[in-house]
């Protein structure tokens, strides 16, 4: 099962070539990810495909919460340039792999939902480490989060060129 993220582009996203720039990809990805995963007193959180709230957002971002979350490791595979859209393009994500203390995050750029037709952009993984903000060690995935993001588990990103 994937979570679908739909993603507004900005006009900074833009290089000079006329479509987002690789680092900006990076902040779109980012926005994704705190978008699924972090908790949130937001009215408009994502769904389920059930309609449901996301069991997904497990998260504490807020300053002083007891979780730090770390990137450990990036890496995104640039299929077609991303032109503006003036919908939010959908940026789809699951979960590859739930280590111990990490966890790969699995994504799809595409095209806005429902413009035909669909083109897939990017494909991306982040392996991200949960840390005891305490002791500044990465800590255990909980019961309750392994539970939440089994049901988003699927295969990892297939890279078409590793080297």
């Amino acid at each position: 099962m994937r979570i679908h993220v739909p993603t507004r582009l900005r006009w900074s996203d833009f290089d000079a070539y006329g479509h987002v720039n690789n680092a900006e990809m990076l902040h779109l990805l980012e926005e994704a990810r705190i978008y699924a995963f972090w908790e949130s007193d937001e009215p408009d959180v994502p769904t389920s495909p059930l309609g449901s709230p996301l069991a997904t957002r497990m998260l504490d971002g807020k300053a002083g919460g007891s979780t730090i979350s770390l990137i450990a490791r990036q890496e995104v595979e640039y299929l077609a340039p991303v032109p503006y859209h003036r919908q939010p393009i959908d940026i789809q994500l699951w979960i590859g792999e739930i280590g111990g203390a990490s966890l790969e995050i699995c994504y799809e750029v595409w095209t806005p939902k429902g413009l035909e037709p669909a083109q897939l952009y990017a494909r991306a993984s982040t392996t991200l480490v949960l840390v005891d903000s305490d002791t500044d060690r990465p800590r255990r995935i909980s019961a309750a989060e392994r539970a939440a993001w089994e049901p988003y588990l699927g295969e990892p990103v297939q890279f078409r060129r590793r080297g």
